[in-house]
């Protein structure tokens, strides 16, 4: 695991190497947030290598997770500034897709990045994190930790807007996957029976949305003891909920990201174990992207298999589960971003 790690984004390194500068060529990178220390990572990655080739970089972002308007205004500002690209982490995966056909008509790369669209093909390319696989992997070592307590657990499910986003459905559908909850429709969140589900929330992907959240679930059950989390902001703010309350040390908290602070909620026990995602190189190969489509024409293509490039995850642990993979926090902080 240890090794391949980054075997996607070399790829795409080899992929767009020829494009040697591209002094000249507008791009945008539209975020959900400017807060979340992902979203921060992934700035600083497209930043730096526009500066490398000389790309004008403009940067936008939603006022927080599920702002689509600041977000549709932005694309509208990019083709009218004559961009030849955008990278964009949708807040809604769907009603965003109009607006993306009509910057790709006026001739814009449009990219996914982290968060496909939907439909997926709505972009030109996605550059992301196997979400489902993130999901499935903190799945497993939730019900390989709990062992025979699995089948009685109650857990809780803390997400990230009404809307669902992929990113979202993705993460909490293979969650489930992993753990071994039968997930009816996998494209939609809430319509399980499992006995097991206690609920679901929504975060709005932060800390005060996670704490919000937790504590509506805990008036649900008082008796919750796993929680999966949309992300690492939503686990801190849960587990503030819970020590609030004394339960801090009955709940198996897990979660998705893998920044600095969340590695570090995992050394701390906050957090049992969290999928590893890497977005300054989401970002990064996406400016790369963008220089090559404008100096030929050349599209991104997809890794092998899949409908997006897969820019690889790590199940970050310092308690390893039998038959799940994970590297320990030791590793987990070397790679980590925030």
């Amino acid at each position: 695991m240890k090794s391949t790690v980054f075997a996607a984004a070399a790829l795409g390194l080899m992929a767009f190497a020829s494009t040697a500068s591209a002094a000249g060529v507008g791009a945008c990178l539209i975020t959900k947030t400017d807060t979340n220390p992902f979203f921060v990572k992934m700035k600083e990655g497209a930043t730096a290598k526009a500066k490398e080739l000389g790309v004008d970089l403009k940067t936008y972002a939603g006022k927080i997770d599920g702002d689509s308007e600041s977000q549709v205004a932005a694309i509208e500002s990019c083709i009218a500034d004559g961009a030849k690209g955008i990278l964009i982490t949708a807040s809604d995966t769907k009603g965003i897709v109009p607006t993306v056909k009509k910057a790709r008509d006026a001739g814009l790369l449009v990219i996914a990045l982290d968060t496909p669209l939907d439909p997926i093909d709505a972009a030109d390319a996605t550059f992301a994190t196997d979400n489902l696989e993130a999901g499935k992997l903190i799945g497993a070592w939730a019900a390989a930790t709990l062992g025979d307590k699995a089948k009685d657990a109650k857990i809780g499910f803390l997400d990230l807007t009404p809307s669902q986003p992929t990113v979202d459905v993705l993460r909490d559908q293979g969650f489930m996957m992993g753990y071994g909850i039968d997930v009816k429709d996998p494209n939609k969140i809430g319509d399980e029976d499992d006995p097991r589900i206690v609920g679901h929330d929504v975060t709005n992907g932060n800390e005060e949305g996670g704490r919000k959240a937790m504590e509506n679930l805990l008036q649900k059950d008082n008796t919750i003891n796993v929680i999966h989390t949309i992300n690492e902001p939503a686990a801190v703010g849960a587990y503030q909920a819970l020590k609030a309350v004394g339960l801090e040390k009955q709940v198996l908290i897990v979660s998705v990201d893998g920044g600095c602070p969340g590695v570090k909620s995992v050394t701390e026990g906050v957090i049992g174990a969290t999928s590893q995602q890497y977005p300054l190189q989401m970002a990064a190969l996406g400016i790369e992207a963008i220089a090559a489509f404008a100096k030929d024409g050349t599209k991104p293509k997809p890794t092998e298999g899949k409908n997006f490039f897969d820019t690889g995850v790590n199940l970050v642990t310092d308690k390893p589960a039998n038959g799940v993979k994970s590297i320990d926090t030791k590793e987990g902080l070397a790679k980590c971003w925030g």
